[in-house]
């Protein structure tokens, strides 16, 4: 099987880092998105949606995004476990998986994607105005998970997760849309310090 990515994006980034974790090799093919070689009749072969990451097994078949690679590594590779063990802990990591996902990684994604000028080949139109309204959505959830760590050591719980893999690329995404942890997130801090000390999160 083979991994296709880009290794400078978020996305790919979330698979490496799960990879790692489990100790698993995977061959890995780069593309270069800026040059928009995810966009050629190769890769809309493999994903309609022209996204990336895309894992293509021996039989040729292809499992694309990002959670549902790792799922399939899971199912072969269950330990250690990165969705959970109980009923209770697989829908908490569930949950907090997708709020990493969709209030934090996609609003990231959106102001960047939307205010940076190099961006523009890539997302046409840009719509200026949605990408700074994305700003506070950011802010908004670096607040709450402040607060949430304060409780606890993960972000979904006592054990790393895939949420915290999520979160991590995410936050570490953020410069890119020019958004900062504030001086006062002391625990949203210790945690990515934390997570950013594993080896995996260097994949």
């Amino acid at each position: 099987m083979i991994l296709i990515e880009d290794n400078r994006a978020p996305n790919p980034r979330r698979v490496r880092i799960f990879l790692a974790e489990k100790g698993i090799e995977v061959e890995r093919r780069h593309i270069d998105i800026m040059a928009e070689e995810h966009k050629s009749e190769e890769m809309l072969s493999r994903n309609p949606f022209m996204r990336i990451p895309v894992l293509e097994l021996d039989n040729g078949h292809c499992i694309c995004e990002a959670m549902a690679i790792c799922r399939y590594f899971e199912a072969l590779h269950p330990e250690p476990p990165l969705f959970g063990r109980t009923p209770e802990e697989l829908a908490t990591t569930e949950m907090w998986q997708r709020r990493m996902e969709l209030y934090l990684m996609h609003p990231i994604a959106h102001a960047f994607r939307h205010s940076n000028p190099k961006m523009a080949h890539l997302e046409n139109p840009q719509f200026p105005d949605w990408g700074a309204s994305n700003v506070p959505k950011i802010e908004f959830m670096l607040d709450y998970l402040d607060d949430q760590l304060a409780a606890r050591e993960f972000i979904a719980g006592d054990s790393y997760t895939v949420a915290d893999i999520d979160a991590l690329c995410a936050i570490d995404f953020m410069r890119v849309a020019r958004v900062q942890m504030k001086e006062e997130h002391a625990n949203l801090k210790r945690w990515h310090e934390q997570v950013s000390a594993r080896p995996s999160a260097r994949a």
